[in-house]
């Protein structure tokens, strides 16, 4: 009987080995951002992807050029939710997430990464915005009571980016700052985290979770 469970035993091992080994490849192959960024364009120097958060840094020297992680996919409809915490010296540092974007066709664009689209604005009194990076400006800013009242100026803030057709929602910690129609927005484009130039500042993003919304063909 012994022998029968010891054999018994190693049939259940084997037959749950390829399984462990085939969720560990579809979590790997599933995550938004992988850890050798090799799905991303951008100067690598700044970024890093460890322990499950994504960091940008500009320290020590600061930043002299809006610079941005960019994807190499295209996206269209989509959910992206994530936790971020900004740091910076003499400043609370900025960044954003652009959607439906571009990187700019220049000597710039090429050379810092920069890119042209809308972006859903994190920093200052500006968090929860949506803002058009070199796209015309500020497209909507979030209600400064709002913003206000939710934020979390030292810690990790929940941040949440819906994008279907033209309609784009954030939410900033739970609470409702974009829920509007934007006729000028892309109908696809690339998804890039930004750091801002100015003062050096650390941006990490964590627990980042993305859902394709468009549909299937």
């Amino acid at each position: 009987m012994r022998n029968l469970l010891f054999a018994l035993t190693g049939v259940a091992l084997l037959a749950f080995a390829p399984l462990h080994s085939a969720l560990a490849a579809d979590e790997k192959k599933d995550a938004f951002v992988d850890k050798d960024l090799s799905g991303w364009d951008g100067l690598k120097e700044h970024w890093s992807f460890k322990d499950g958060a994504l960091t940008g840094t500009t320290y020590p020297d600061g930043g002299k050029f809006n610079t941005f992680l960019c994807s190499k996919k295209t996206y269209k409809d989509f959910e992206l939710h994530f936790q971020v915490k900004l740091t910076g010296k003499d400043w609370s540092g900025n960044s954003g997430v652009q959607v439906r974007s571009k990187i700019l066709d220049t000597e710039a664009g090429k050379k810092h990464f920069a890119v042209s689209g809308p972006q859903c604005d994190m920093g200052d009194i500006y968090w929860g915005s949506l803002y058009g990076e070199e796209f015309g400006g500020m497209m909507k800013q979030a209600p400064k009571d709002v913003v206000a009242k939710v934020l979390k100026k030292d810690d990790f803030n929940d941040y949440f980016i819906k994008v279907v057709g033209k309609h784009v929602t954030i939410k900033l910690n739970g609470e409702t700052t974009i829920d509007d129609d934007f006729p000028k927005t892309p109908d696809e484009g690339i998804i890039a985290w930004q750091l801002h130039q100015g003062a050096p500042m650390e941006v990490v993003f964590k627990n980042i979770e993305f859902k394709d919304l468009s549909a299937k063909k």
